[in-house]
């Protein structure tokens, strides 16, 4: 009896030893990818020096098709293509850059603005990708990739918007976003410069709680707050993992996107939040305009309503929760002359994380639509 005991708590001790070097080891941040994978992928790191002295960072793959740009969300960089890019790769020549701000592009908050931005990648694309080129851009990528299309289209073939905050990032409606109140946080730190990380503050301020925290319970503290402060106190230099979360479960993966520059522990500038706080990004732009402004082909995805506030896009609050609710989707594609509008993503934002076959089947659809019209055309 005791050798079966010795066994079974054996069999146990490999089993969480097992368990909690798959969470520590999984890539969080894609930074494993970019030291193993992306080299044996024919990707090449390399930067794009404008006149003025700034910087783009990009990545580039194997010539193997039309010209596609890759433009990430905020507070990552190029590296979040990681689970589409192997895909991609095959059937086009892809560019992933780090816009203004984030990765290993410059960072000054004077180029912080959705029209500086914009005209730089423009050139970029002038420059190193050449005509017809290919752009899917995701959350404010989106709004990037909607400006150039507006703007710079002589060089483009066709946008893919990827949820997209189209009018929730706008004076009067962010208020009530979430995401809003996430930028609000990172603005208050920068202005009230307290004396602890913005980790820290993170923990104790960030507007997620209000996810976590049901029934009076402070689920949040006892789940993130206290483990995650807890391993960041022997190492302040990193964001920690919490060796007992899954990645299913997004809390490490949460935990990773408040890496940034202030607190040195990631490239992501916090001052390039603060923008869509004080809506300093837009530099006035508005949106309905801009997207009215857009005349070549335009595929729009746009995800589900949240599992925890389905069938809406809001909270019991009115909070959105979500970049855009189903008004805002319909819209965007009425204001885009031929546009199409792709729904039902299973996913909470990042589609082409949370759902890379999905992701790039409709990419891919819609890419294959464009070229049988355009066959048709040619041949009548």
């Amino acid at each position: 009896m005791l050798k079966i005991i010795a066994v079974l708590l054996l069999l146990l001790v490999v089993f969480v030893v097992l368990y909690a070097i798959r969470n520590l080891s999984y890539d969080y941040s894609g930074e494993k990818f970019r030291k193993s994978r992306a080299f044996s992928l024919g990707l090449k790191e390399k930067q794009f020096y404008l006149n003025d002295g700034n910087v783009i960072n990009y990545v580039e793959g194997p010539n193997n098709g039309s010209a596609m740009l890759l433009l990430h969300g905020q507070m990552v960089d190029w590296k979040d293509y990681r689970f589409v890019l192997p895909e991609l790769i095959k059937d086009f020549h892809v560019f992933a850059l780090d816009y203004y701000g984030h990765g290993k592009s410059s960072k000054n908050p004077d180029l912080y603005n959705i029209e500086r931005i914009g005209s730089d990648i423009a050139l970029f694309i002038q420059e190193k990708i050449g005509s017809s080129a290919i752009i899917s851009g995701h959350s404010s990528g989106a709004l990037i990739a909607a400006y150039i299309a507006a703007k710079y289209p002589e060089n483009l073939k066709a946008i893919i918007l990827e949820d997209g905050p189209f009018f929730a990032t706008e004076k009067v409606r962010a208020e009530s976003t979430f995401s809003y109140k996430t930028f609000q946080n990172i603005y208050n730190y920068l202005a009230e410069k307290p004396n602890i990380t913005y980790f820290e503050y993170y923990l104790n301020n960030d507007p997620m709680r209000a996810l976590f925290n049901k029934d009076g319970k402070d689920n949040w503290n006892k789940i993130v707050a206290k483990p995650a402060m807890k391993i960041f106190r022997k190492d302040m230099t990193k964001i920690p993992i919490i060796w007992y979360y899954t990645p299913k479960l997004g809390v490490n993966t949460l935990l990773q996107l408040t890496a940034n520059l202030q607190d040195k522990t990631g490239d992501y500038d916090l001052r390039f939040g603060s923008t869509f706080y004080d809506f300093s990004f837009f530099n006035c732009i508005k949106q309905r305009e801009l997207l009215k402004q857009i005349h070549i082909p335009t595929c729009i995805f746009h995800v589900k309503p949240p599992k925890n506030t389905a069938p809406s896009y809001y909270n019991e609050e009115g909070i959105l929760i979500s970049a855009m609710d189903e008004k805002d989707a319909k819209l965007v594609k009425e204001l885009i002359h031929g546009s199409i509008l792709v729904e039902g993503f299973d996913s909470m934002h990042n589609i082409h994380i949370e759902k890379p076959k999905e992701y790039l089947k409709k990419v891919i659809e819609f890419l294959d639509d464009i070229d049988e019209l355009k066959i048709i055309g040619e041949n009548t």
